[in-house]
């Protein structure tokens, strides 16, 4: 059983929700990451999804974009992080999840990146330019290692791709919230709601939603559809402004439901 798996299977039995807040590796200087991740840890975060900075990152908003711009103006890599992250492993106990695009890992090298994230510890990858149909490329690896690819559907994905790739992994399905990229917003209308009972009647997987999440309101509101949330730009906010109470307060919001 991974440790995904576990943490997901404990929740399940306890009627509780999943809060992955995202971080981006680098941003404020490589040598934040470690104490970042045992606050979150210790904040009550249930896994904890690392991104890693990239020149062209499709999927972010401004808020994340600037802080993969800081964390690049740093000199932060791939493999410094993943370094990083097999030092502080044995004293982090939760999952522990990177979020990046192919084009780092091609460069890195698929078999060595997936043995050095396994001997680091790390228990899945989040790859948002990845599509299904050509993740065989990296698939076998990660399956053999024990590494978790958690996919993402959208609200635009046809109830045959939900199901396609529902019925693939053991981690989470990620369900992604809005139409566009990530970043702070509102609120969430009737269409997003429907939608995340859809994805979570065909999933025999944890759902997860994500992207624009960004209050304590928004986390309420959302895990009543779905099994929990993940928040980065509001975390990243957070940090940044040295609101660390502000990030235990947004944690603390699905335990209010």
């Amino acid at each position: 059983m991974t440790r995904i798996h576990k943490v997901m299977q404990e929740l399940k039995n306890n009627n509780g929700k999943a809060f992955v807040p995202y971080i981006m590796a680098g941003d404020g200087g490589l040598q934040t990451l470690p104490e970042r991740i045992t606050f979150l840890e210790k904040a009550g975060a249930t896994a904890i999804e690392i991104g890693i900075p990239f020149s062209d990152p499709v999927a972010d908003g401004p808020v994340i974009q600037q802080a993969g711009l800081r964390a690049l103006e740093n000199d932060t890599t791939l493999k410094a992080v993943i370094q990083t992250i097999g030092e502080i492993r044995p004293i982090v106990h939760i999952p522990l999840i990177i979020m990046t695009y192919m084009n780092p890992i091609l460069a890195y090298g698929i078999p060595k990146f997936i043995e050095d994230s396994f001997r680091a510890g790390v228990d899945g990858l989040i790859l948002p330019d990845l599509p299904v149909e050509e993740e065989d490329v990296i698939a076998g690896h990660a399956d053999k290692a024990g590494i978790e690819i958690i996919r993402l559907v959208s609200l635009t994905s046809p109830l045959e791709r939900i199901h396609k790739i529902a019925n693939r992994g053991n981690g989470f399905l990620y369900a992604v919230t809005v139409n566009g990229i990530t970043g702070v917003r509102q609120g969430f209308n009737d269409q997003l709601l429907q939608h995340l009972k859809k994805v979570k009647h065909i999933s025999n997987l944890p759902v997860l939603a994500g992207f624009g999440i960004s209050s304590s309101t928004h986390v309420q509101e959302i895990i009543q559809y779905c099994d929990g949330v993940i928040v980065g730009s509001k975390i990243i906010e957070l940090f940044n402004q040295g609101d660390l109470e502000g990030i235990v307060e947004l944690i603390s919001a699905v335990k209010t439901v």
